[in-house]
């Protein structure tokens, strides 16, 4: 993978504001790689050795956070992140309008 298409992920996902969220496909568009969510989420599991960066800003288009990443509710709750019910982000009052 180009180390300049990891870089130009990384920046859109840093900056995502705290309180916010913003789907896989959002990061995509936002790259200019419309059709490209999984990449992004590829390139957010290897975040860690590009740096420090707030993948867990970044769920689903659903709300629904990542399955290997129990902590992500955790860190969203912490920056007032509001959960529907079903345990999912909600997309409405939370996601980031860039």
């Amino acid at each position: 993978m180009d180390e300049n298409l990891i870089y130009e992920i990384l920046s859109v996902v840093e900056d995502i504001p705290e309180g916010r969220v913003a789907s896989y496909g959002q990061i995509a568009r936002l790259t200019g790689r419309e059709r490209n969510a999984r990449l992004v989420g590829k390139v957010l599991s290897m975040a860690e050795l590009y740096g420090d960066y707030p993948c867990h800003r970044v769920v689903d288009h659903s709300g629904r956070t990542a399955p290997h990443f129990p902590e992500q509710r955790e860190l969203l709750e912490a920056e007032g992140v509001e959960f529907r019910e079903n345990g999912r982000v909600d997309m409405k009052k939370c996601r980031w309008d860039c």
